[in-house]
Protein backbone atom coordinates (compact mmCIF):
# COMPACT_ATOMS: atom_id res chain seq x y z
CA UNK A 1 0.00 0.00 0.00
CA UNK A 2 1.15 3.63 -1.02
CA UNK A 3 0.46 7.14 -0.08
CA UNK A 4 -1.25 9.34 -2.85
CA UNK A 5 1.18 9.31 -6.43
CA UNK A 6 1.86 12.45 -8.33
CA UNK A 7 -1.08 14.49 -9.86
CA UNK A 8 -1.79 13.85 -12.92
CA UNK A 9 -2.89 16.53 -16.02
CA UNK A 10 -5.74 17.25 -14.24
CA UNK A 11 -4.01 18.06 -10.82
CA UNK A 12 -5.53 14.78 -9.48
CA UNK A 13 -3.80 12.18 -7.26
CA UNK A 14 -4.49 8.48 -8.05
CA UNK A 15 -6.54 7.72 -4.92
CA UNK A 16 -4.42 4.47 -3.75
CA UNK A 17 -4.88 2.95 -0.24
CA UNK A 18 -2.81 4.28 2.39
CA UNK A 19 -0.05 2.43 4.60
CA UNK A 20 -1.44 1.86 7.45
CA UNK A 21 2.33 1.85 8.67
CA UNK A 22 3.13 5.12 8.18
CA UNK A 23 5.13 6.85 10.72
CA UNK A 24 4.29 10.23 12.25
CA UNK A 25 0.81 10.13 10.18
CA UNK A 26 -1.61 12.68 11.79
CA UNK A 27 -4.82 14.58 11.58
CA UNK A 28 -4.87 16.83 8.19
CA UNK A 29 -6.01 20.48 8.44
CA UNK A 30 -8.90 20.06 6.24
CA UNK A 31 -9.90 17.15 8.67
CA UNK A 32 -9.52 19.70 11.67
CA UNK A 33 -11.98 21.70 9.33
CA UNK A 34 -14.37 19.23 8.67
CA UNK A 35 -14.82 18.66 12.38
CA UNK A 36 -16.08 22.53 12.98
CA UNK A 37 -18.98 21.71 11.76
CA UNK A 38 -20.22 18.87 13.96
CA UNK A 39 -19.56 21.55 16.58
CA UNK A 40 -22.82 23.41 15.65
CA UNK A 41 -24.69 19.78 14.90
CA UNK A 42 -23.53 18.59 18.35
CA UNK A 43 -24.49 22.02 20.18
CA UNK A 44 -27.96 22.11 18.95
CA UNK A 45 -28.56 18.15 19.62
CA UNK A 46 -27.60 19.27 23.52
CA UNK A 47 -29.72 22.10 23.63
CA UNK A 48 -32.43 20.65 22.68
CA UNK A 49 -32.21 17.52 24.83
CA UNK A 50 -31.23 19.88 27.92
CA UNK A 51 -35.41 21.75 27.19
CA UNK A 52 -36.74 18.17 27.11
CA UNK A 53 -34.97 17.42 30.16
CA UNK A 54 -35.99 20.56 31.93
CA UNK A 55 -39.16 19.95 30.89
CA UNK A 56 -39.25 16.29 32.53
CA UNK A 57 -40.11 14.98 29.01
CA UNK A 58 -37.85 12.09 29.58
CA UNK A 59 -38.75 9.34 26.88
CA UNK A 60 -39.19 11.38 24.25
CA UNK A 61 -36.06 13.45 25.08
CA UNK A 62 -33.82 10.52 25.36
CA UNK A 63 -35.23 8.60 22.40
CA UNK A 64 -34.91 11.80 20.11
CA UNK A 65 -31.47 12.71 21.21
CA UNK A 66 -30.24 8.98 20.83
CA UNK A 67 -31.73 8.86 16.95
CA UNK A 68 -30.31 13.01 16.31
CA UNK A 69 -26.93 12.04 17.94
CA UNK A 70 -26.51 8.62 15.65
CA UNK A 71 -27.26 10.31 12.48
CA UNK A 72 -24.69 13.26 13.71
CA UNK A 73 -22.27 10.70 14.90
CA UNK A 74 -22.96 7.93 11.65
CA UNK A 75 -21.83 10.89 9.49
CA UNK A 76 -18.60 11.76 10.99
CA UNK A 77 -17.66 8.45 11.01
CA UNK A 78 -18.31 7.66 7.64
CA UNK A 79 -15.89 10.48 6.46
CA UNK A 80 -13.52 9.78 9.10
CA UNK A 81 -12.79 5.92 8.53
CA UNK A 82 -12.84 6.64 4.61
CA UNK A 83 -10.32 9.25 5.12
CA UNK A 84 -7.80 7.11 7.21
CA UNK A 85 -8.06 4.91 4.20
CA UNK A 86 -7.69 7.01 0.84
CA UNK A 87 -6.91 10.76 1.95
CA UNK A 88 -5.21 12.21 -1.35
CA UNK A 89 -5.41 15.98 -0.36
CA UNK A 90 -6.00 16.77 -3.88
CA UNK A 91 -8.52 19.79 -5.33
CA UNK A 92 -11.41 16.93 -5.73
CA UNK A 93 -10.94 15.27 -2.27
CA UNK A 94 -11.30 18.54 -0.62
CA UNK A 95 -14.30 19.58 -2.86
CA UNK A 96 -16.10 16.79 -1.94
CA UNK A 97 -15.19 16.99 1.51
CA UNK A 98 -16.58 20.85 1.62
CA UNK A 99 -20.04 19.33 -0.11
CA UNK A 100 -19.43 16.90 2.97
CA UNK A 101 -19.38 19.86 5.44
CA UNK A 102 -22.71 21.42 3.86
CA UNK A 103 -24.99 18.57 4.58
CA UNK A 104 -23.50 18.26 7.68
CA UNK A 105 -25.01 22.01 8.19
CA UNK A 106 -28.26 21.01 6.68
CA UNK A 107 -28.06 18.11 9.15
CA UNK A 108 -27.90 20.73 11.95
CA UNK A 109 -30.50 23.26 10.67
CA UNK A 110 -33.09 19.86 10.46
CA UNK A 111 -32.01 18.85 14.44
CA UNK A 112 -34.79 20.75 16.10
CA UNK A 113 -37.51 19.63 13.80
CA UNK A 114 -36.79 15.93 14.40
CA UNK A 115 -36.66 16.27 17.70
CA UNK A 116 -39.74 18.27 18.64
CA UNK A 117 -41.75 17.15 15.59
CA UNK A 118 -40.26 13.75 14.76
CA UNK A 119 -39.89 15.46 11.23
CA UNK A 120 -36.50 14.15 9.62
CA UNK A 121 -36.93 15.94 6.16
CA UNK A 122 -34.41 18.47 6.13
CA UNK A 123 -32.00 16.03 8.01
CA UNK A 124 -32.10 13.55 5.09
CA UNK A 125 -31.49 16.43 2.18
CA UNK A 126 -28.70 16.58 4.28
CA UNK A 127 -27.94 13.54 4.31
CA UNK A 128 -28.58 13.13 0.67
CA UNK A 129 -25.91 15.96 -0.16
CA UNK A 130 -23.12 13.84 2.11
CA UNK A 131 -23.71 10.56 0.28
CA UNK A 132 -23.85 11.87 -2.88
CA UNK A 133 -19.98 13.62 -1.79
CA UNK A 134 -19.21 10.24 -0.10
CA UNK A 135 -20.27 7.48 -2.52
CA UNK A 136 -17.95 9.40 -5.42
CA UNK A 137 -15.10 9.28 -3.21
CA UNK A 138 -15.85 5.53 -2.76
CA UNK A 139 -16.29 5.02 -6.13
CA UNK A 140 -12.98 7.40 -7.40
CA UNK A 141 -10.90 5.14 -4.84
CA UNK A 142 -12.19 2.32 -6.40
CA UNK A 143 -10.24 2.67 -9.68
CA UNK A 144 -6.77 2.27 -8.21
CA UNK A 145 -7.63 0.17 -5.15
CA UNK A 146 -6.53 -2.77 -6.65
CA UNK A 147 -7.52 -6.12 -4.79
CA UNK A 148 -9.51 -3.95 -2.75
CA UNK A 149 -11.88 -2.65 -5.30
CA UNK A 150 -14.57 -4.85 -4.50
CA UNK A 151 -14.91 -3.89 -1.30
CA UNK A 152 -14.82 0.09 -2.22
CA UNK A 153 -17.67 -1.01 -4.54
CA UNK A 154 -19.48 -2.49 -1.72
CA UNK A 155 -19.63 0.13 0.40
CA UNK A 156 -20.63 2.93 -2.38
CA UNK A 157 -23.57 0.26 -3.32
CA UNK A 158 -24.28 -0.22 0.93
CA UNK A 159 -24.08 3.85 1.24
CA UNK A 160 -26.49 4.11 -1.70
CA UNK A 161 -29.07 1.45 -0.54
CA UNK A 162 -29.01 2.87 2.84
CA UNK A 163 -30.06 6.42 1.54
CA UNK A 164 -32.62 4.76 -0.52
CA UNK A 165 -34.26 3.81 2.69
CA UNK A 166 -33.78 6.80 4.53
CA UNK A 167 -35.66 8.57 2.12
CA UNK A 168 -38.59 6.00 2.17
CA UNK A 169 -38.44 6.94 6.09
CA UNK A 170 -40.26 10.25 5.29
CA UNK A 171 -43.15 8.39 4.30
CA UNK A 172 -43.31 5.75 7.27
CA UNK A 173 -46.20 6.38 9.78
CA UNK A 174 -45.23 8.03 12.86
CA UNK A 175 -46.28 5.47 15.16
CA UNK A 176 -43.51 3.03 13.56
CA UNK A 177 -41.12 5.55 13.42
CA UNK A 178 -38.79 4.47 16.05
CA UNK A 179 -38.91 0.67 14.83
CA UNK A 180 -38.00 1.78 11.20
CA UNK A 181 -35.41 3.69 12.49
CA UNK A 182 -33.73 1.44 14.40
CA UNK A 183 -33.69 -0.98 11.45
CA UNK A 184 -32.77 1.62 9.11
CA UNK A 185 -29.71 2.24 12.02
CA UNK A 186 -28.61 -1.56 11.85
CA UNK A 187 -28.52 -1.75 8.07
CA UNK A 188 -26.62 1.96 7.86
CA UNK A 189 -24.28 -0.17 10.72
CA UNK A 190 -24.05 -3.17 8.90
CA UNK A 191 -22.38 -1.79 6.08
CA UNK A 192 -18.97 -2.08 6.71
CA UNK A 193 -19.81 -5.72 8.02
CA UNK A 194 -20.67 -5.76 4.17
CA UNK A 195 -17.93 -4.07 2.42
CA UNK A 196 -15.47 -5.81 4.17
CA UNK A 197 -15.84 -9.26 4.87
CA UNK A 198 -13.71 -10.54 2.38
CA UNK A 199 -10.47 -7.74 2.67
CA UNK A 200 -10.41 -4.89 4.96
CA UNK A 201 -9.25 -1.41 3.89
CA UNK A 202 -6.16 -0.41 5.83
CA UNK A 203 -6.83 1.98 8.36
CA UNK A 204 -4.03 3.72 10.12
CA UNK A 205 -4.19 2.92 14.19
CA UNK A 206 -2.63 6.26 15.48
CA UNK A 207 -4.41 8.50 12.75
CA UNK A 208 -7.83 6.89 13.62
CA UNK A 209 -7.93 6.86 17.29
CA UNK A 210 -6.35 10.59 17.22
CA UNK A 211 -9.90 11.44 15.27
CA UNK A 212 -11.80 9.83 17.58
CA UNK A 213 -9.61 11.51 20.41
CA UNK A 214 -10.45 15.07 18.84
CA UNK A 215 -13.79 14.17 18.31
CA UNK A 216 -13.81 13.71 22.19
CA UNK A 217 -12.49 17.03 22.80
CA UNK A 218 -15.19 18.54 20.74
CA UNK A 219 -18.05 16.93 22.80
CA UNK A 220 -16.49 17.52 26.28
CA UNK A 221 -15.60 21.45 24.92
CA UNK A 222 -19.32 21.98 23.85
CA UNK A 223 -19.66 20.89 27.53
CA UNK A 224 -17.81 23.44 29.25
CA UNK A 225 -18.99 26.36 26.84
CA UNK A 226 -23.03 25.26 27.71
CA UNK A 227 -22.51 25.18 31.00
CA UNK A 228 -20.50 28.54 30.90
CA UNK A 229 -23.23 29.85 29.07
CA UNK A 230 -25.91 28.81 31.49
CA UNK A 231 -24.06 30.01 34.25
CA UNK A 232 -23.48 33.47 32.87
CA UNK A 233 -27.22 33.61 32.00
CA UNK A 234 -28.19 32.34 35.29
CA UNK A 235 -25.94 35.35 37.47
CA UNK A 236 -28.14 37.33 37.88
CA UNK A 237 -31.35 35.02 39.08
CA UNK A 238 -30.04 33.98 42.21
CA UNK A 239 -29.83 35.21 45.38
CA UNK A 240 -26.57 33.55 46.40
CA UNK A 241 -23.70 32.99 44.23
CA UNK A 242 -22.46 30.00 46.45
CA UNK A 243 -24.45 27.46 44.51
CA UNK A 244 -23.61 28.62 40.98
CA UNK A 245 -19.56 28.77 41.51
CA UNK A 246 -20.14 25.16 43.28
CA UNK A 247 -21.53 23.82 39.94
CA UNK A 248 -18.85 26.04 37.87
CA UNK A 249 -16.20 24.09 39.54
CA UNK A 250 -17.16 21.10 39.59
CA UNK A 251 -18.41 21.12 35.89
CA UNK A 252 -14.33 22.03 35.57
CA UNK A 253 -13.08 18.88 37.76
CA UNK A 254 -15.85 16.69 36.23
CA UNK A 255 -14.62 17.59 32.78
CA UNK A 256 -11.49 17.62 33.35
CA UNK A 257 -11.65 14.19 34.63
CA UNK A 258 -13.48 12.61 31.85
CA UNK A 259 -11.02 14.21 29.73
CA UNK A 260 -7.99 12.53 31.68
CA UNK A 261 -9.70 9.26 32.18
CA UNK A 262 -10.20 9.08 28.28
CA UNK A 263 -6.99 9.68 27.28
CA UNK A 264 -5.19 7.49 29.99
CA UNK A 265 -4.97 4.13 27.95
CA UNK A 266 -3.24 4.08 24.55
CA UNK A 267 -5.93 4.07 22.82
CA UNK A 268 -3.94 2.85 19.04
CA UNK A 269 -4.39 -0.75 20.85
CA UNK A 270 -7.63 -1.12 20.49
CA UNK A 271 -7.87 -1.52 16.84
CA UNK A 272 -5.87 -4.67 15.85
CA UNK A 273 -8.22 -6.56 14.11
CA UNK A 274 -11.37 -5.51 12.12
CA UNK A 275 -13.64 -7.02 14.93
CA UNK A 276 -12.52 -4.65 17.92
CA UNK A 277 -12.01 -1.71 14.96
CA UNK A 278 -15.71 -2.20 14.85
CA UNK A 279 -16.44 -2.57 18.74
CA UNK A 280 -13.66 0.32 19.04
CA UNK A 281 -15.80 3.01 16.74
CA UNK A 282 -19.24 1.59 17.32
CA UNK A 283 -19.07 1.86 21.20
CA UNK A 284 -18.05 5.50 21.02
CA UNK A 285 -21.59 5.98 19.78
CA UNK A 286 -22.03 5.74 23.49
CA UNK A 287 -19.05 7.62 24.55
CA UNK A 288 -19.59 10.81 22.64
CA UNK A 289 -23.58 10.68 23.03
CA UNK A 290 -22.98 10.85 26.57
CA UNK A 291 -20.23 13.25 26.72
CA UNK A 292 -22.40 16.12 25.20
CA UNK A 293 -25.54 15.03 27.27
CA UNK A 294 -23.20 15.77 29.63
CA UNK A 295 -23.68 19.54 29.69
CA UNK A 296 -27.50 19.16 29.18
CA UNK A 297 -27.82 17.47 32.51
CA UNK A 298 -25.39 21.03 33.69
CA UNK A 299 -27.92 22.95 32.44
CA UNK A 300 -30.99 21.52 33.91
CA UNK A 301 -29.38 21.52 37.44
CA UNK A 302 -29.22 25.53 36.97
CA UNK A 303 -32.71 25.56 35.47
CA UNK A 304 -34.01 24.02 38.67
CA UNK A 305 -31.16 26.51 40.63
CA UNK A 306 -33.06 29.17 39.16
CA UNK A 307 -36.88 27.88 39.04
CA UNK A 308 -37.27 27.35 35.31
CA UNK A 309 -37.73 23.69 36.02
CA UNK A 310 -40.26 21.95 38.17
CA UNK A 311 -38.00 18.85 38.45
CA UNK A 312 -37.17 17.52 41.68
CA UNK A 313 -33.19 18.00 42.68
CA UNK A 314 -33.15 13.99 42.51
CA UNK A 315 -34.18 13.93 39.25
CA UNK A 316 -32.18 16.22 38.02
CA UNK A 317 -29.06 15.05 39.11
CA UNK A 318 -29.77 11.82 37.34
CA UNK A 319 -29.30 14.06 34.39
CA UNK A 320 -25.82 14.72 34.85
CA UNK A 321 -24.63 11.23 36.67
CA UNK A 322 -26.30 9.02 33.74
CA UNK A 323 -23.94 10.35 31.14
CA UNK A 324 -21.02 10.66 33.16
CA UNK A 325 -21.62 6.87 33.89
CA UNK A 326 -21.87 5.85 30.18
CA UNK A 327 -18.90 7.53 29.55
CA UNK A 328 -16.83 5.86 32.00
CA UNK A 329 -17.96 2.42 31.38
CA UNK A 330 -17.97 3.01 27.66
CA UNK A 331 -14.37 3.91 27.82
CA UNK A 332 -13.15 1.42 30.25
CA UNK A 333 -14.79 -1.32 28.10
CA UNK A 334 -13.39 -0.68 24.96
CA UNK A 335 -9.81 1.28 25.71
CA UNK A 336 -8.85 0.96 29.22
CA UNK A 337 -9.54 -2.53 30.59
CA UNK A 338 -7.25 -4.15 27.77
CA UNK A 339 -4.64 -1.80 29.60
CA UNK A 340 -5.46 -2.02 32.96
CA UNK A 341 -4.19 -3.99 36.17
CA UNK A 342 -6.70 -5.92 38.47
CA UNK A 343 -6.88 -3.75 40.28
CA UNK A 344 -7.75 -0.85 37.82
CA UNK A 345 -10.04 -3.25 36.46
CA UNK A 346 -11.98 -3.78 40.11
CA UNK A 347 -12.15 -0.22 40.86
CA UNK A 348 -12.81 1.33 37.90
CA UNK A 349 -16.12 -0.36 36.57
CA UNK A 350 -17.74 0.16 40.58
CA UNK A 351 -16.57 3.62 40.65
CA UNK A 352 -18.88 4.02 37.87
CA UNK A 353 -21.42 2.41 38.87
CA UNK A 354 -21.42 4.05 42.20
CA UNK A 355 -21.19 7.67 40.40
CA UNK A 356 -25.06 7.00 40.27
CA UNK A 357 -25.69 7.15 43.61
CA UNK A 358 -24.93 11.04 43.78
CA UNK A 359 -28.83 11.96 43.51
CA UNK A 360 -29.23 10.66 47.00
CA UNK A 361 -27.72 13.43 48.63
CA UNK A 362 -28.71 17.22 48.11
CA UNK A 363 -25.05 19.09 46.60
CA UNK A 364 -25.27 18.82 42.90
CA UNK A 365 -23.23 16.16 41.97
CA UNK A 366 -20.88 16.85 45.10
CA UNK A 367 -19.73 12.90 45.08
CA UNK A 368 -19.24 12.03 41.75
CA UNK A 369 -16.63 14.58 41.52
CA UNK A 370 -15.16 13.05 44.15
CA UNK A 371 -15.28 9.84 42.98
CA UNK A 372 -13.83 10.72 39.32
CA UNK A 373 -10.82 12.83 41.47
CA UNK A 374 -10.81 9.13 43.20
CA UNK A 375 -10.30 7.61 39.86
CA UNK A 376 -7.80 10.10 38.00
CA UNK A 377 -5.75 9.46 41.09
CA UNK A 378 -5.81 5.68 40.93
CA UNK A 379 -4.78 6.40 37.09
CA UNK A 380 -1.72 7.89 37.71
CA UNK A 381 -0.47 5.64 40.57
CA UNK A 382 -1.10 2.45 38.30
CA UNK A 383 -0.14 3.55 35.02
CA UNK A 384 -1.12 1.50 31.63
CA UNK A 385 0.19 -1.93 31.73
CA UNK A 386 2.82 -2.55 29.07
CA UNK A 387 0.86 -5.42 26.71
CA UNK A 388 2.39 -6.56 22.83
CA UNK A 389 -0.13 -5.54 20.36
CA UNK A 390 -2.08 -7.78 18.94
CA UNK A 391 -1.47 -8.55 14.98
CA UNK A 392 -4.44 -7.33 12.69
CA UNK A 393 -6.94 -9.86 12.03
Amino acid sequence: MSGPTAPSRYRLSRMRPRDPNQPHRSASMLELFFDLVFVVAVSIASAELHHALAEGDFLHGITSYAMVFFAIWWAWMNFTWFATSYDTDDWLYRVLTIVQMGGVLVLAAGVPDAFAQGEFTIAVIGYIIMRIAMIAQWLRASRHSGPLRSATRRYALGIAFAQILWIGFLFVPPELGIPAFVVFALVEISIPVFAEYQRQTPWHPHHITERYGLFTLIVLGESLLASANAIIEALHEVESLGPLIAIAVLTLVVTASLWWIYFWPPHHHAITSFRRSLRYGYTHYFVFAAAAAFSAGIEVEIDVLTGHSELSPIAASFTVTVPIAVFLIGIWWIAIRDNADRVVNTVFPIASVVVLLDPVIPIPFTLTAGILIVIVTMLVIRPPVQKSPVSRG
